[in-house]
Protein backbone atom coordinates (compact mmCIF):
# COMPACT_ATOMS: atom_id res chain seq x y z
CA UNK A 1 0.00 0.00 0.00
CA UNK A 2 2.77 2.44 0.96
CA UNK A 3 4.53 1.65 -2.31
CA UNK A 4 1.29 2.30 -4.26
CA UNK A 5 0.77 5.64 -2.54
CA UNK A 6 4.36 6.66 -3.21
CA UNK A 7 3.99 5.75 -6.87
CA UNK A 8 0.75 7.74 -7.10
CA UNK A 9 2.36 10.81 -5.52
CA UNK A 10 5.33 10.47 -7.87
CA UNK A 11 3.05 10.36 -10.92
CA UNK A 12 1.05 13.31 -9.57
CA UNK A 13 4.26 15.31 -9.14
CA UNK A 14 5.40 14.49 -12.67
CA UNK A 15 1.98 15.49 -14.03
CA UNK A 16 1.99 18.79 -12.16
CA UNK A 17 5.55 19.51 -13.25
CA UNK A 18 4.68 18.78 -16.88
CA UNK A 19 1.94 21.42 -16.67
CA UNK A 20 4.61 24.09 -16.17
CA UNK A 21 5.97 25.34 -19.47
CA UNK A 22 9.44 26.62 -20.32
CA UNK A 23 8.16 30.20 -20.35
CA UNK A 24 7.17 29.94 -16.68
CA UNK A 25 10.21 27.95 -15.58
CA UNK A 26 12.51 30.58 -17.10
CA UNK A 27 10.59 33.53 -15.60
CA UNK A 28 9.46 34.68 -19.03
CA UNK A 29 12.86 34.55 -20.72
CA UNK A 30 12.37 31.48 -22.93
CA UNK A 31 9.80 29.98 -25.28
CA UNK A 32 8.85 26.34 -25.71
CA UNK A 33 10.60 24.06 -28.19
CA UNK A 34 8.59 22.11 -30.75
CA UNK A 35 8.92 18.86 -28.78
CA UNK A 36 7.75 20.59 -25.60
CA UNK A 37 4.75 22.14 -27.35
CA UNK A 38 3.46 18.85 -28.68
CA UNK A 39 4.18 16.98 -25.43
CA UNK A 40 2.24 19.64 -23.52
CA UNK A 41 -0.87 19.24 -25.68
CA UNK A 42 -0.57 15.46 -25.67
CA UNK A 43 -0.66 15.55 -21.89
CA UNK A 44 -3.77 17.77 -21.88
CA UNK A 45 -5.38 15.34 -24.32
CA UNK A 46 -4.72 12.48 -21.91
CA UNK A 47 -5.79 14.47 -18.88
CA UNK A 48 -9.06 16.07 -20.01
CA UNK A 49 -12.00 14.54 -21.83
CA UNK A 50 -12.99 18.00 -23.11
CA UNK A 51 -9.76 18.20 -25.12
CA UNK A 52 -8.32 16.23 -28.02
CA UNK A 53 -5.17 16.60 -30.09
CA UNK A 54 -5.40 15.38 -33.68
CA UNK A 55 -3.09 15.19 -36.68
CA UNK A 56 -4.63 16.93 -39.68
CA UNK A 57 -2.02 16.25 -42.37
CA UNK A 58 1.61 16.47 -43.48
CA UNK A 59 3.99 19.43 -43.58
CA UNK A 60 7.24 20.09 -45.41
CA UNK A 61 9.09 19.36 -42.19
CA UNK A 62 8.05 15.70 -42.34
CA UNK A 63 6.03 16.04 -39.15
CA UNK A 64 2.22 16.28 -38.98
CA UNK A 65 0.32 19.48 -38.39
CA UNK A 66 -1.57 19.19 -35.10
CA UNK A 67 -4.90 20.70 -34.13
CA UNK A 68 -6.02 20.96 -30.52
CA UNK A 69 -9.80 20.98 -30.06
CA UNK A 70 -11.68 22.07 -26.95
CA UNK A 71 -15.35 21.21 -26.59
CA UNK A 72 -17.22 20.72 -23.29
CA UNK A 73 -19.68 18.46 -25.14
CA UNK A 74 -16.78 16.29 -26.36
CA UNK A 75 -18.05 16.22 -29.94
CA UNK A 76 -15.06 18.10 -31.43
CA UNK A 77 -16.87 18.76 -34.71
CA UNK A 78 -18.63 21.86 -36.05
CA UNK A 79 -22.34 21.96 -35.19
CA UNK A 80 -25.13 24.37 -36.09
CA UNK A 81 -25.36 25.75 -32.55
CA UNK A 82 -21.64 26.33 -31.93
CA UNK A 83 -19.43 29.14 -33.15
CA UNK A 84 -15.95 28.04 -34.20
CA UNK A 85 -12.98 30.14 -33.09
CA UNK A 86 -9.67 29.21 -34.73
CA UNK A 87 -6.37 30.25 -33.10
CA UNK A 88 -3.30 30.07 -35.32
CA UNK A 89 0.13 30.13 -33.67
CA UNK A 90 3.66 30.06 -34.94
CA UNK A 91 3.12 30.84 -38.61
CA UNK A 92 6.31 32.85 -37.96
CA UNK A 93 7.89 30.89 -35.08
CA UNK A 94 10.31 33.74 -34.36
CA UNK A 95 7.18 35.54 -33.13
CA UNK A 96 6.29 33.01 -30.42
CA UNK A 97 4.15 34.83 -27.86
CA UNK A 98 1.01 33.22 -29.25
CA UNK A 99 2.53 29.77 -28.69
CA UNK A 100 3.25 30.41 -25.02
CA UNK A 101 0.13 32.49 -24.30
CA UNK A 102 -2.15 29.81 -25.74
CA UNK A 103 -0.51 27.06 -23.68
CA UNK A 104 -1.11 29.07 -20.51
CA UNK A 105 -4.64 29.92 -21.59
CA UNK A 106 -5.92 26.44 -22.41
CA UNK A 107 -4.28 24.86 -19.37
CA UNK A 108 -6.02 27.30 -17.06
CA UNK A 109 -9.42 27.01 -18.79
CA UNK A 110 -9.28 23.24 -18.54
CA UNK A 111 -8.14 23.31 -14.92
CA UNK A 112 -10.87 25.78 -13.98
CA UNK A 113 -13.59 24.20 -16.13
CA UNK A 114 -14.36 27.55 -17.78
CA UNK A 115 -14.77 26.45 -21.40
CA UNK A 116 -17.87 28.08 -22.94
CA UNK A 117 -20.44 25.54 -24.04
CA UNK A 118 -21.34 27.28 -27.32
CA UNK A 119 -17.83 27.58 -28.78
CA UNK A 120 -15.73 24.99 -30.58
CA UNK A 121 -12.20 26.22 -29.89
CA UNK A 122 -9.71 25.01 -32.49
CA UNK A 123 -6.04 25.73 -31.87
CA UNK A 124 -3.03 25.22 -34.11
CA UNK A 125 -0.26 24.83 -31.47
CA UNK A 126 2.43 25.70 -34.02
CA UNK A 127 1.78 26.01 -37.75
CA UNK A 128 5.30 26.42 -39.14
CA UNK A 129 6.96 23.31 -37.77
CA UNK A 130 10.09 23.57 -39.91
CA UNK A 131 10.62 27.14 -38.75
CA UNK A 132 10.00 26.17 -35.13
CA UNK A 133 12.67 23.47 -35.32
CA UNK A 134 15.14 25.98 -36.79
CA UNK A 135 15.88 27.73 -33.49
CA UNK A 136 18.20 30.71 -33.25
CA UNK A 137 18.33 34.49 -32.81
CA UNK A 138 17.53 35.75 -36.33
CA UNK A 139 15.16 38.58 -35.30
CA UNK A 140 17.73 41.20 -34.35
CA UNK A 141 15.06 43.87 -33.71
CA UNK A 142 13.19 41.82 -31.10
CA UNK A 143 13.37 41.99 -27.31
CA UNK A 144 13.33 38.33 -26.30
CA UNK A 145 12.87 35.49 -25.80
CA UNK A 146 16.42 34.13 -25.68
CA UNK A 147 15.95 31.71 -28.60
CA UNK A 148 13.08 31.18 -31.01
CA UNK A 149 12.17 29.75 -34.38
CA UNK A 150 12.70 31.09 -37.91
CA UNK A 151 10.31 32.84 -40.28
CA UNK A 152 10.73 30.49 -43.25
CA UNK A 153 9.34 26.97 -43.24
CA UNK A 154 11.33 23.80 -43.97
CA UNK A 155 11.60 24.89 -47.65
CA UNK A 156 12.15 28.57 -46.73
CA UNK A 157 8.66 29.68 -47.72
CA UNK A 158 6.86 32.38 -45.75
CA UNK A 159 3.62 30.60 -44.92
CA UNK A 160 1.80 33.91 -44.51
CA UNK A 161 2.17 34.45 -48.25
CA UNK A 162 1.04 30.93 -49.19
CA UNK A 163 -2.69 30.85 -48.49
CA UNK A 164 -3.67 30.99 -52.17
CA UNK A 165 -0.77 29.53 -54.13
CA UNK A 166 -0.20 26.74 -51.55
CA UNK A 167 3.30 25.77 -52.64
CA UNK A 168 3.82 23.99 -49.31
CA UNK A 169 2.43 20.86 -47.73
CA UNK A 170 1.88 23.05 -44.67
CA UNK A 171 -0.56 25.34 -46.51
CA UNK A 172 -2.37 22.49 -48.23
CA UNK A 173 -2.95 20.79 -44.90
CA UNK A 174 -3.98 24.07 -43.26
CA UNK A 175 -6.55 24.71 -46.00
CA UNK A 176 -8.02 21.24 -45.52
CA UNK A 177 -8.29 21.92 -41.80
CA UNK A 178 -9.89 25.35 -42.37
CA UNK A 179 -12.46 23.96 -44.78
CA UNK A 180 -13.28 21.10 -42.39
CA UNK A 181 -13.99 23.35 -39.40
CA UNK A 182 -15.21 26.48 -41.27
CA UNK A 183 -14.38 28.96 -38.49
CA UNK A 184 -16.44 32.07 -37.86
CA UNK A 185 -13.47 33.94 -36.36
CA UNK A 186 -9.73 33.50 -36.88
CA UNK A 187 -6.99 34.89 -34.61
CA UNK A 188 -3.48 34.69 -36.08
CA UNK A 189 -0.82 35.58 -33.48
CA UNK A 190 2.30 37.56 -34.52
CA UNK A 191 4.93 40.07 -33.38
CA UNK A 192 5.19 43.46 -35.09
CA UNK A 193 8.13 45.20 -36.72
CA UNK A 194 8.76 48.80 -37.77
CA UNK A 195 8.62 51.99 -35.69
CA UNK A 196 8.85 52.35 -31.92
CA UNK A 197 5.91 53.62 -29.84
CA UNK A 198 4.31 53.13 -26.43
CA UNK A 199 1.59 50.64 -27.40
CA UNK A 200 2.25 46.99 -26.60
CA UNK A 201 -0.79 45.81 -28.53
CA UNK A 202 -1.41 46.38 -32.22
CA UNK A 203 -3.61 44.35 -34.51
CA UNK A 204 -5.50 44.52 -37.76
CA UNK A 205 -8.80 42.98 -38.69
CA UNK A 206 -9.97 41.88 -42.09
CA UNK A 207 -10.65 45.03 -44.09
CA UNK A 208 -14.29 45.92 -43.44
CA UNK A 209 -14.79 46.82 -47.11
CA UNK A 210 -13.78 43.31 -48.20
CA UNK A 211 -16.09 41.37 -45.92
CA UNK A 212 -19.74 40.89 -46.75
CA UNK A 213 -21.83 43.52 -44.90
CA UNK A 214 -23.65 40.78 -42.96
CA UNK A 215 -20.31 40.03 -41.28
CA UNK A 216 -18.38 43.30 -41.47
CA UNK A 217 -21.10 45.36 -39.80
CA UNK A 218 -20.90 43.29 -36.63
CA UNK A 219 -17.09 43.20 -36.73
CA UNK A 220 -16.62 46.95 -37.16
CA UNK A 221 -19.49 48.20 -34.99
CA UNK A 222 -19.55 45.68 -32.15
CA UNK A 223 -16.67 43.22 -31.96
CA UNK A 224 -13.74 45.59 -32.51
CA UNK A 225 -14.99 48.46 -30.31
CA UNK A 226 -15.69 46.06 -27.44
CA UNK A 227 -12.34 44.33 -27.88
CA UNK A 228 -10.54 47.67 -27.82
CA UNK A 229 -12.39 48.79 -24.70
CA UNK A 230 -11.70 45.53 -22.86
CA UNK A 231 -8.02 45.46 -23.84
CA UNK A 232 -7.57 49.05 -22.72
CA UNK A 233 -9.11 48.17 -19.35
CA UNK A 234 -6.57 45.36 -19.01
CA UNK A 235 -3.65 47.73 -19.69
CA UNK A 236 -3.17 46.89 -23.36
CA UNK A 237 -4.61 49.93 -25.14
CA UNK A 238 -4.49 48.83 -28.78
CA UNK A 239 -3.68 50.77 -31.89
CA UNK A 240 -4.18 49.58 -35.47
CA UNK A 241 -1.19 47.72 -36.87
CA UNK A 242 1.33 50.44 -37.72
CA UNK A 243 1.53 49.99 -41.46
CA UNK A 244 4.04 52.81 -41.82
CA UNK A 245 7.74 52.33 -42.36
CA UNK A 246 8.61 56.02 -42.69
CA UNK A 247 10.41 57.84 -39.89
CA UNK A 248 7.30 59.25 -38.26
CA UNK A 249 4.19 57.08 -37.81
CA UNK A 250 2.48 60.04 -36.12
CA UNK A 251 2.02 61.50 -39.61
CA UNK A 252 -0.67 58.84 -40.02
CA UNK A 253 -0.96 55.57 -41.90
CA UNK A 254 -3.43 53.38 -43.79
CA UNK A 255 -5.00 50.08 -42.79
CA UNK A 256 -3.10 47.05 -44.02
CA UNK A 257 -4.50 45.72 -47.29
CA UNK A 258 -4.68 42.03 -46.47
CA UNK A 259 -5.06 40.33 -49.85
CA UNK A 260 -5.95 36.62 -49.97
CA UNK A 261 -2.31 35.52 -49.82
CA UNK A 262 -2.44 36.36 -46.08
CA UNK A 263 -4.32 34.45 -43.40
CA UNK A 264 -6.98 37.10 -42.74
CA UNK A 265 -7.44 37.84 -46.45
CA UNK A 266 -7.90 34.14 -47.18
CA UNK A 267 -10.40 33.80 -44.31
CA UNK A 268 -12.41 36.73 -45.68
CA UNK A 269 -13.05 34.79 -48.90
CA UNK A 270 -15.21 32.48 -46.77
CA UNK A 271 -16.93 35.15 -44.65
CA UNK A 272 -14.71 34.48 -41.64
CA UNK A 273 -13.63 37.45 -39.51
CA UNK A 274 -9.84 37.51 -39.26
CA UNK A 275 -7.59 39.17 -36.68
CA UNK A 276 -3.83 39.39 -37.05
CA UNK A 277 -2.49 40.23 -33.59
CA UNK A 278 0.86 42.03 -33.62
CA UNK A 279 2.54 42.65 -30.25
CA UNK A 280 5.28 45.28 -30.35
CA UNK A 281 8.64 43.60 -30.94
CA UNK A 282 10.65 45.81 -28.58
CA UNK A 283 8.43 45.40 -25.53
CA UNK A 284 9.58 42.77 -23.01
CA UNK A 285 8.52 39.23 -23.79
CA UNK A 286 6.27 38.68 -20.71
CA UNK A 287 4.28 41.82 -21.64
CA UNK A 288 3.83 40.50 -25.17
CA UNK A 289 2.67 37.11 -23.90
CA UNK A 290 0.21 38.73 -21.48
CA UNK A 291 -1.10 41.01 -24.23
CA UNK A 292 -1.70 38.09 -26.58
CA UNK A 293 -3.41 36.18 -23.78
CA UNK A 294 -5.65 39.16 -23.05
CA UNK A 295 -6.68 39.44 -26.70
CA UNK A 296 -7.67 35.77 -26.89
CA UNK A 297 -9.51 35.87 -23.57
CA UNK A 298 -11.59 38.90 -24.54
CA UNK A 299 -12.24 37.64 -28.05
CA UNK A 300 -13.50 34.31 -26.68
CA UNK A 301 -15.73 36.09 -24.17
CA UNK A 302 -17.39 38.25 -26.83
CA UNK A 303 -17.60 35.44 -29.39
CA UNK A 304 -19.31 33.20 -26.85
CA UNK A 305 -21.72 35.95 -25.85
CA UNK A 306 -22.61 36.66 -29.50
CA UNK A 307 -22.39 33.10 -30.80
CA UNK A 308 -25.93 32.99 -32.19
CA UNK A 309 -25.44 36.28 -34.01
CA UNK A 310 -22.08 35.24 -35.46
CA UNK A 311 -23.52 31.98 -36.75
CA UNK A 312 -26.50 33.73 -38.32
CA UNK A 313 -24.32 36.46 -39.87
CA UNK A 314 -22.07 33.92 -41.55
CA UNK A 315 -25.03 31.90 -42.82
CA UNK A 316 -26.57 35.06 -44.31
CA UNK A 317 -23.28 36.07 -45.89
CA UNK A 318 -22.70 32.60 -47.39
CA UNK A 319 -26.18 32.65 -48.89
CA UNK A 320 -25.75 36.19 -50.25
CA UNK A 321 -22.35 35.41 -51.80
CA UNK A 322 -23.94 32.45 -53.62
CA UNK A 323 -26.24 34.93 -55.36
CA UNK A 324 -23.77 37.82 -55.67
CA UNK A 325 -23.13 38.97 -59.26
CA UNK A 326 -20.36 41.61 -59.03
CA UNK A 327 -17.00 40.75 -57.48
CA UNK A 328 -14.14 43.16 -56.77
CA UNK A 329 -10.76 41.71 -57.79
CA UNK A 330 -8.50 44.50 -56.53
CA UNK A 331 -8.93 47.35 -54.06
CA UNK A 332 -7.36 50.78 -53.66
CA UNK A 333 -7.13 53.05 -50.66
CA UNK A 334 -9.75 55.81 -50.52
CA UNK A 335 -7.54 58.71 -49.47
CA UNK A 336 -10.52 61.05 -49.15
CA UNK A 337 -11.70 59.24 -46.01
CA UNK A 338 -9.80 59.37 -42.75
CA UNK A 339 -10.48 59.27 -39.03
CA UNK A 340 -8.44 60.37 -36.04
CA UNK A 341 -7.11 57.78 -33.61
CA UNK A 342 -5.20 58.18 -30.37
CA UNK A 343 -1.55 57.31 -30.86
CA UNK A 344 0.92 57.05 -27.98
CA UNK A 345 4.34 57.46 -29.52
CA UNK A 346 7.91 58.51 -28.87
CA UNK A 347 9.57 61.48 -30.51
CA UNK A 348 11.62 60.57 -33.57
CA UNK A 349 15.05 62.22 -33.42
CA UNK A 350 18.38 62.05 -35.20
CA UNK A 351 21.99 61.84 -34.13
CA UNK A 352 25.32 60.82 -35.71
CA UNK A 353 25.72 57.09 -36.28
CA UNK A 354 28.48 55.30 -34.41
CA UNK A 355 28.79 53.06 -37.47
CA UNK A 356 28.77 55.44 -40.41
CA UNK A 357 29.06 58.85 -38.70
CA UNK A 358 26.05 59.87 -40.79
CA UNK A 359 22.63 60.91 -39.53
CA UNK A 360 20.59 58.06 -38.03
CA UNK A 361 17.06 57.77 -36.69
CA UNK A 362 16.21 56.86 -33.12
CA UNK A 363 13.08 57.06 -30.98
CA UNK A 364 13.52 58.96 -27.71
CA UNK A 365 11.74 56.99 -25.01
CA UNK A 366 12.29 59.86 -22.60
CA UNK A 367 10.01 61.95 -24.82
CA UNK A 368 6.65 60.16 -25.01
CA UNK A 369 3.63 61.87 -26.52
CA UNK A 370 -0.07 61.30 -27.12
CA UNK A 371 -1.52 62.68 -30.34
CA UNK A 372 -4.57 62.34 -32.51
CA UNK A 373 -3.30 61.07 -35.86
CA UNK A 374 -5.04 60.31 -39.17
CA UNK A 375 -5.87 56.69 -39.93
CA UNK A 376 -7.21 55.67 -43.33
CA UNK A 377 -9.35 52.56 -43.15
CA UNK A 378 -11.50 52.72 -46.29
CA UNK A 379 -10.78 50.80 -49.46
CA UNK A 380 -12.84 50.83 -52.65
CA UNK A 381 -12.95 48.31 -55.50
CA UNK A 382 -10.48 49.07 -58.26
CA UNK A 383 -11.10 46.25 -60.75
CA UNK A 384 -14.51 44.56 -60.63
CA UNK A 385 -15.88 41.68 -62.69
CA UNK A 386 -19.35 40.30 -63.27
CA UNK A 387 -19.43 36.59 -62.60
CA UNK A 388 -20.30 34.18 -65.42
CA UNK A 389 -22.83 31.40 -65.02
CA UNK A 390 -19.89 29.03 -64.66
CA UNK A 391 -16.24 28.53 -65.51
CA UNK A 392 -15.00 25.65 -67.63
CA UNK A 393 -11.53 24.26 -66.93
CA UNK A 394 -9.85 21.58 -69.06
CA UNK A 395 -8.98 18.60 -66.89
CA UNK A 396 -5.25 18.85 -67.59
CA UNK A 397 -4.93 21.84 -65.26
CA UNK A 398 -4.76 19.55 -62.25
CA UNK A 399 -2.99 22.02 -59.93
CA UNK A 400 -5.94 24.40 -60.27
CA UNK A 401 -8.58 21.70 -59.98
CA UNK A 402 -6.95 20.26 -56.85
CA UNK A 403 -6.90 23.68 -55.18
CA UNK A 404 -10.53 24.38 -56.01
CA UNK A 405 -11.64 21.03 -54.61
CA UNK A 406 -9.59 21.44 -51.45
CA UNK A 407 -11.24 24.79 -50.80
CA UNK A 408 -14.78 23.50 -51.00
CA UNK A 409 -15.63 24.61 -54.53
CA UNK A 410 -18.20 22.44 -56.27
CA UNK A 411 -16.98 21.10 -59.62
CA UNK A 412 -18.93 19.01 -62.09
CA UNK A 413 -17.05 16.85 -64.63
CA UNK A 414 -18.48 16.77 -68.13
CA UNK A 415 -20.08 13.41 -68.88
CA UNK A 416 -19.42 13.65 -72.63
CA UNK A 417 -17.39 15.59 -75.18
CA UNK A 418 -19.05 18.98 -75.75
CA UNK A 419 -18.60 21.91 -78.11
CA UNK A 420 -19.44 25.06 -76.13
CA UNK A 421 -19.53 28.74 -76.99
CA UNK A 422 -17.63 30.48 -74.22
CA UNK A 423 -15.95 33.76 -73.49
CA UNK A 424 -12.18 33.42 -73.63
CA UNK A 425 -9.67 35.87 -72.19
CA UNK A 426 -6.50 36.77 -74.06
CA UNK A 427 -3.68 38.21 -71.97
CA UNK A 428 -2.77 41.51 -73.62
CA UNK A 429 -0.33 42.86 -71.05
CA UNK A 430 0.91 42.42 -67.48
CA UNK A 431 3.66 43.71 -65.23
CA UNK A 432 5.92 40.98 -63.88
CA UNK A 433 8.35 41.22 -60.97
CA UNK A 434 12.00 41.22 -61.95
CA UNK A 435 12.99 39.05 -59.00
CA UNK A 436 11.10 36.10 -57.55
CA UNK A 437 8.78 36.69 -54.63
CA UNK A 438 8.14 33.55 -52.58
CA UNK A 439 9.27 31.42 -55.50
CA UNK A 440 7.20 33.22 -58.16
CA UNK A 441 7.60 36.00 -60.69
CA UNK A 442 4.27 37.58 -59.80
CA UNK A 443 2.04 39.22 -62.44
CA UNK A 444 0.04 42.38 -61.75
CA UNK A 445 -1.85 45.09 -63.66
CA UNK A 446 -3.13 42.40 -66.00
CA UNK A 447 -4.87 43.61 -69.16
CA UNK A 448 -7.21 41.19 -70.93
CA UNK A 449 -9.23 41.03 -74.11
CA UNK A 450 -12.42 38.96 -74.34
CA UNK A 451 -13.63 36.95 -77.31
CA UNK A 452 -16.65 34.70 -77.73
CA UNK A 453 -15.44 31.41 -79.21
CA UNK A 454 -16.59 27.85 -79.82
CA UNK A 455 -14.25 25.61 -77.81
CA UNK A 456 -14.16 21.84 -77.87
CA UNK A 457 -14.25 20.37 -74.38
CA UNK A 458 -13.93 16.73 -73.47
CA UNK A 459 -15.40 14.23 -71.06
CA UNK A 460 -13.77 14.84 -67.68
CA UNK A 461 -13.25 18.58 -68.12
CA UNK A 462 -14.73 20.55 -65.24
CA UNK A 463 -17.58 23.03 -64.93
CA UNK A 464 -17.43 25.29 -61.86
CA UNK A 465 -20.78 26.89 -61.13
CA UNK A 466 -20.97 30.35 -59.54
CA UNK A 467 -24.02 29.79 -57.37
CA UNK A 468 -22.15 28.48 -54.33
CA UNK A 469 -20.83 29.85 -51.00
CA UNK A 470 -17.24 29.46 -52.28
CA UNK A 471 -17.94 32.05 -55.01
CA UNK A 472 -15.41 34.58 -53.75
CA UNK A 473 -12.61 32.04 -53.72
CA UNK A 474 -13.64 30.77 -57.16
CA UNK A 475 -13.92 34.19 -58.80
CA UNK A 476 -10.91 35.83 -57.17
CA UNK A 477 -8.59 32.95 -58.03
CA UNK A 478 -9.88 32.19 -61.55
CA UNK A 479 -10.24 35.75 -62.87
CA UNK A 480 -6.74 36.62 -64.17
CA UNK A 481 -6.93 40.24 -62.99
CA UNK A 482 -7.32 39.23 -59.34
CA UNK A 483 -4.46 40.40 -57.12
CA UNK A 484 -3.84 36.84 -55.92
CA UNK A 485 -5.34 34.96 -58.84
CA UNK A 486 -3.82 31.72 -60.02
CA UNK A 487 -2.67 33.62 -63.11
CA UNK A 488 -0.93 36.20 -60.92
CA UNK A 489 0.95 33.35 -59.22
CA UNK A 490 2.20 31.90 -62.55
CA UNK A 491 0.07 28.77 -62.75
CA UNK A 492 -0.72 29.55 -66.39
CA UNK A 493 2.60 30.89 -67.63
CA UNK A 494 2.92 28.13 -70.23
CA UNK A 495 0.27 29.89 -72.34
CA UNK A 496 2.51 32.97 -72.58
CA UNK A 497 5.12 31.12 -74.60
CA UNK A 498 4.60 30.68 -78.34
CA UNK A 499 5.08 27.06 -79.39
CA UNK A 500 5.19 27.41 -83.19
CA UNK A 501 6.69 30.07 -85.48
CA UNK A 502 7.83 30.53 -89.08
CA UNK A 503 11.06 30.49 -91.04
CA UNK A 504 11.15 33.81 -92.84
CA UNK A 505 12.59 32.54 -96.13
CA UNK A 506 9.67 30.10 -96.47
CA UNK A 507 6.91 32.25 -95.02
CA UNK A 508 7.73 35.15 -97.38
CA UNK A 509 6.01 33.33 -100.23
CA UNK A 510 3.12 32.18 -98.03
CA UNK A 511 2.60 35.72 -96.70
CA UNK A 512 2.55 37.15 -100.21
CA UNK A 513 -0.11 34.63 -101.21
CA UNK A 514 -2.16 35.48 -98.10
CA UNK A 515 -2.09 39.19 -98.90
CA UNK A 516 -3.01 38.52 -102.50
CA UNK A 517 -6.10 36.54 -101.46
CA UNK A 518 -7.13 38.72 -98.51
CA UNK A 519 -7.59 42.41 -99.44
CA UNK A 520 -8.74 43.27 -95.92
CA UNK A 521 -5.50 41.95 -94.44
CA UNK A 522 -3.48 43.84 -97.06
CA UNK A 523 -5.32 47.03 -96.11
CA UNK A 524 -4.53 46.52 -92.39
CA UNK A 525 -0.86 46.01 -93.23
CA UNK A 526 -0.72 49.14 -95.36
CA UNK A 527 -2.45 51.23 -92.71
CA UNK A 528 0.05 50.06 -90.10
CA UNK A 529 2.98 50.89 -92.40
CA UNK A 530 1.56 54.34 -93.04
CA UNK A 531 1.33 55.21 -89.34
CA UNK A 532 4.41 53.42 -87.95
CA UNK A 533 7.75 54.31 -89.56
CA UNK A 534 9.73 51.76 -87.54
CA UNK A 535 7.28 49.06 -88.58
CA UNK A 536 7.48 50.14 -92.23
CA UNK A 537 11.26 49.69 -92.13
CA UNK A 538 11.20 46.30 -90.40
CA UNK A 539 10.63 43.35 -92.74
CA UNK A 540 10.45 40.78 -89.96
CA UNK A 541 7.85 42.84 -88.09
CA UNK A 542 5.65 42.93 -91.17
CA UNK A 543 5.97 39.17 -91.65
CA UNK A 544 5.03 38.72 -87.98
CA UNK A 545 1.99 40.97 -88.52
CA UNK A 546 0.78 38.84 -91.42
CA UNK A 547 1.52 35.62 -89.51
CA UNK A 548 -0.47 36.74 -86.44
CA UNK A 549 -3.45 37.61 -88.65
CA UNK A 550 -3.36 34.28 -90.47
CA UNK A 551 -4.88 30.88 -89.73
CA UNK A 552 -1.36 29.57 -89.07
CA UNK A 553 -0.96 31.54 -85.85
CA UNK A 554 -1.64 29.27 -82.87
CA UNK A 555 -5.02 29.87 -81.31
CA UNK A 556 -3.87 29.10 -77.77
CA UNK A 557 -1.04 31.64 -77.53
CA UNK A 558 -1.89 34.02 -74.65
CA UNK A 559 -5.37 32.46 -74.41
CA UNK A 560 -6.24 31.98 -70.78
CA UNK A 561 -7.42 28.37 -70.38
CA UNK A 562 -10.24 29.03 -67.91
CA UNK A 563 -13.34 29.87 -69.89
CA UNK A 564 -16.47 31.78 -68.94
CA UNK A 565 -19.79 30.13 -69.68
CA UNK A 566 -22.25 33.00 -69.84
CA UNK A 567 -25.50 31.07 -70.21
Amino acid sequence: MIRSIALFLCLLTVSASAQKIRYELSQGKETATYAEIIAFYQQLDRQYEEATLIEVGPTDAGKPLHLFLLDPDRQFTPTADKVTLLINNGIHPGEPEGIDATMLWVRDMLNRKTLPSNVLLAIVPVYNIGGCLNRGVSRVNQNGPLEYGFRGNARNYDLNRDFIKTDTEDARTWQTMFQTYKPHVLIDNHTSNGADYQHIMTYFATLKDKLHPAVSGYMAQTLQPELDKALTAKGFEPVPYVNNFSDTPESGFPAFNDSPRYSSGYAALFNCIGFVVELHMWKDYPSRVRGTLAFMEEALRIVSRDATLLIRNKQNADEAVSKQTEFPLTYKLDRTKSKLITFNGYEAKYKPSDVSSLKRLYYDRSAPFTKQIPYQNSYVPDVTVRKPKAYVIPQGWTAIIDRLKRNGAQLRPLSADSLMTVQAYYIEDAKTTQRPFEGHYVHSNVVVRKESLPIQFYKGDYVVSTDQPANRYVVETLEPQGIDSFFAWNFFDSILGQKEHFSAYIFEDTAAELLKNDPALRKKLEERRATDTAFANDANAQLEFVYRHSTYYEKTHNRYPVYRLER
